[in-house]
């Protein structure tokens, strides 16, 4: 839903708000200086101003364009400034677009149109009017305000990250093989966003601190040095939470590769054991097999055969898997294995001496 409010303040630092915009405009006849706050707007709200206060057809074009970075850019009558506000909400990271238009006695705030129900200037209002002394000093201090508005948001985005990042590592340490990797790759994905938009947004801050900007005076620069040492800060974060990212992954592809090493030891200490069990017990079954068909044998072959080849047949058996398994052991041991004995070093006679 689109919203427009429009403000005056006076030059004796009166600070009230007007119907309209051609009252708006009237009011600068009386002085000081007027704020155009532009929700949501129609393409065709900010076309009107193109004439009647000279902003550039262009800079009208990038206030509805998605894909624009932070950047700065003078005019005749007007410098342009568009501006990122951060909202953070389920591991994903949200732009707001936020515009300005500042002049010799006019600022002009475009935001909300890539915002969905997000108000990035939500209760500004109410923040400019609890500071109407500074603020009536002229639009450069205005917009000091707003995006100082903005940059405390940036605050809130980045407390929230730190912590899903300590989650993200007590939770890898205790759990590795419950732990899912995509949550540090979309946090991966939000800190680069972070660090492209506030590496644009510090660079134009270090213009309006140089005094490129004709329409924001040298005695209101002091403030906003103020947003620069944020911004640098936010960036600086930005650089250490990618560092924290990068070493948790690679904790956890090293975690992970234990837990799999751990895994296939276990699985090859079943395996050898089950491999020695089948190893003693093949020969008894061919015995047993041999023993216990169903022709004239020893087995068979009567009363008085079969008393004394059945005992003798199970201690045979007995002895063969015990020295089966005894032999099995010794080689896994390597108590049967060669050593090698190491060549004995052949005395060499001593060498010749020439006198």
């Amino acid at each position: 839903m689109s919203e427009s409010k429009f403000y005056h303040f006076s030059s004796t630092g009166l600070f009230y708000g007007v119907e309209s915009l051609a009252e708006a405009v009237t009011a600068l006849r009386e002085g000081g200086f007027i704020w155009l706050n532009y929700y949501k707007p129609e393409k065709e709200d900010l076309n009107i101003l193109i004439d009647l206060i000279g902003i550039h057809p262009l800079s009208v074009e990038d206030c509805f364009d998605d894909k624009q970075v932070p950047k700065i850019e003078h005019f005749q009558n007007n410098t342009f400034i568009l501006f990122n506000g951060f909202c953070y909400k389920n591991q994903t990271l949200y732009t707001d677009e936020v515009n300005f238009f500042i002049g010799k006695n006019f600022l002009i705030t475009v935001s909300g149109h890539n915002s969905d129900d997000r108000r990035p200037l939500k209760n500004i209002e109410e923040i400019v009017e609890h500071d109407p002394v500074n603020i009536k000093s002229g639009p450069a201090m205005l917009m000091h305000k707003v995006l100082d508005y903005l940059v405390d948001q940036k605050y809130d985005a980045f407390d929230t990250m730190e912590d899903e990042l300590e989650e993200a590592e007590d939770y890898l340490v205790d759990n590795v093989s419950e732990f899912q990797p995509m949550q540090l790759l979309h946090l991966r994905r939000n800190l680069v966003m972070l660090r492209k938009s506030l590496y644009h947004e510090r660079e134009i801050l270090v213009k309006i601190n140089r005094l490129d900007c004709p329409f924001i005076p040298e005695k209101a620069i002091v403030p906003y040095r103020d947003i620069y040492d944020h911004l640098a800060k936010f960036f600086e974060l930005t650089e250490t939470y990618r560092e924290i990212e990068t070493s948790l992954m690679e904790l956890y592809t090293s975690l992970l590769n234990n837990k799999m090493t751990q895994t296939s030891n276990e699985t090859n200490a079943t395996v050898k054991r089950l491999t020695l069990i089948t190893t003693v017990f093949m020969p008894l079954t061919l015995i047993a097999s041999i023993g216990g068909m169903s022709e004239y044998t020893m087995m068979t072959g009567g009363a008085g055969n079969w008393k004394t080849a059945y005992i003798l047949f199970l201690i045979g058996m007995i002895l063969i898997g015990g020295m089966n398994y005894f032999l099995i052991r010794g080689f896994e041991k390597g108590i049967f294995s060669r050593k090698k004995k190491k060549p004995a070093v052949e005395d060499q006679p001593p060498s010749d001496i020439k006198l």
